[in-house]
Formats: C-alpha cells, sequence, structure tokens
C-alpha cells in the first residue's frame, strides 16, 4: 500500500469537531473528539471512535454514558483546551463552565451551541479506538450555530 496516499486519503474525510464528557460519581472526564456520526434513525444511535488508552474510554466503558456536544465555527480554542487532561475546578472543566445533563447528570459545556446524551449499546475494542454506538436519550440546542469542522482548523487527526 502506498502510506502517503492511504494518510492522504483518509483525512480527506470530513469531520466536526465535539466535546465528549462521561462521569462517574466524582470522577470526570472530557475530551476533543472527531470520529463522529449518525448511525440510526430508528432508534437514534450515534458512532463514536474513542481513544482506547484514554481517561474518557475507561469512563464510558464503566457507566455505558456519554455527552456529546457540537463545538461551533469559532470554538477551536476550547477543542485544544480538551486535548489536555480534564481538570475541574468547581463548575468547570479546564476552564469552561459547566452544568449538569438532565437524564444522566454529565457534564455539558454551556459555551457550545449544541449537545445530547447517550447510552452506549456497543463497543467494539479495535486498534488502539474503540468504536461506541450509543442511543441518543436527550438532545439540546443552546443556539444555531455553523459547526467547527476539522479541515477548517488546519489540524489532522487520521490517516
Amino acid at each position: 500500500m502506498n502510506l502517503e496516499a492511504k494518510k492522504k486519503v483518509l483525512r480527506s474525510f470530513t469531520y466536526g469537531l465535539y466535546v465528549l464528557t462521561a462521569k462517574d460519581g466524582d470522577e470526570v472526564a472530557a475530551g476533543t473528539v472527531n470520529w463522529v456520526t449518525q448511525a440510526s434513525f430508528q432508534p437514534p444511535l450515534v458512532a463514536v471512535g474513542l481513544k482506547r488508552d484514554s481517561h474518557l474510554h475507561a469512563l464510558v466503558e464503566r457507566t455505558g454514558k456519554l455527552a456529546l456536544m457540537t463545538l461551533a465555527h469559532d470554538q477551536k480554542a476550547i477543542a485544544q483546551d480538551f486535548f489536555k487532561p480534564t481538570v475541574r475546578e468547581g463548575d468547570r472543566l479546564n476552564g469552561h463552565p459547566f452544568e449538569p445533563s438532565p437524564t444522566f447528570g454529565l457534564p455539558l459545556l454551556t459555551e457550545l451551541p449544541y449537545w445530547l446524551e447517550a447510552e452506549v449499546r456497543h463497543l467494539y475494542p479495535g486498534g488502539d479506538h474503540s468504536l461506541v454506538v450509543a442511543e441518543v436519550v436527550e438532545a439540546g440546542v443552546r443556539r444555531e450555530e455553523k459547526p467547527l469542522v476539522m479541515w477548517d482548523t488546519g489540524w489532522f487527526y487520521g490517516g
């Protein structure tokens, strides 16, 4: 296989940028993710690629619950803040305000325009990421915004 061609082809896939959160008691994790897609209308399913050696993966696997928020087109700096380990200080995660989600009490970043809560239906380990398939149980819109997409950031995560 031509490795350079493979990398370019995989990096040409379109991805949004999201912050995913999970919680188990007082233990909280949040991270920027981009391998996300809707996978079914009925029931409403989303599929997420989640790094297997992350604290976020451990919490999602343990609890079977996650919250996913879409970053707005001008929120690249917020995406960067969740590339590092999660620090909770009161009602802030990595310096950003959050509130508990209505169904599971998961952290929802109040600056982000779109959010959902989901319950894991399948977790398929594979390679360095697992494929998490989760059913959407609640969703909300704080405001309508154009989403942040990977291509517009100049970053690449894939290939």
